[in-house]
């Protein structure tokens, strides 16, 4: 079993890209890369933490890999929009990539480049890819936010 943690957005439907995936063991939203300990929902929403809502995934490398997780995190949001995706407005909705090993943290600036040397974007990609720090899971409310109230549910 591996381990990544993804920020794209609000975590609803990060999670809902990953959470069906051949290969995924569990996915967990929640918080990382700021200052408070054990921060709640709204504690994070003020901005004044320091954490993005992100998406941890425990997935099974024999049945999907890492890059492949990068290439469906690069495909589900605009890597483009600094502390913004969709009308979702804040630090907490940063692109970032936490990395947990040398060969992750590998993998995701090499596939960074790539798009960059592809020129598939207009504007500079602001993804962050920084070391993993403490995950916090969210309030179980948040958990499988979506699968319990639709679709619809999510401003994405």
């Amino acid at each position: 079993m591996q381990q990544a943690i993804f920020g794209a957005g609000c975590f609803w439907g990060v999670q809902v890209a990953f959470q069906h995936l051949d290969g995924i063991i569990q996915t967990t939203v929640g918080y990382v890369g700021g200052t408070l300990k054990n921060p709640t929902y709204e504690e994070v929403c003020t901005g004044n933490t320091g954490h993005a809502e992100v998406v941890y995934v425990v997935y099974d490398e024999t049945k999907i890999s890492y890059e492949k997780l990068l290439d469906i995190f690069w495909n589900i949001h605009d890597p483009t929009q600094r502390n913004r995706q969709g009308p979702d407005k804040g630090t907490q909705y940063r692109s970032v990539i936490f990395y947990h090993t040398e060969q992750q943290r590998k993998a995701a600036i090499s596939s960074k480049e790539k798009l960059v040397s592809q020129k598939i974007y207009d504007k500079p990609i602001v993804t962050q890819i920084v070391k993993a720090q403490t995950f916090y899971p969210a309030e179980d409310y948040h958990q499988h936010y979506l699968k319990k109230h639709g679709a619809s549910a999510c401003p994405m």
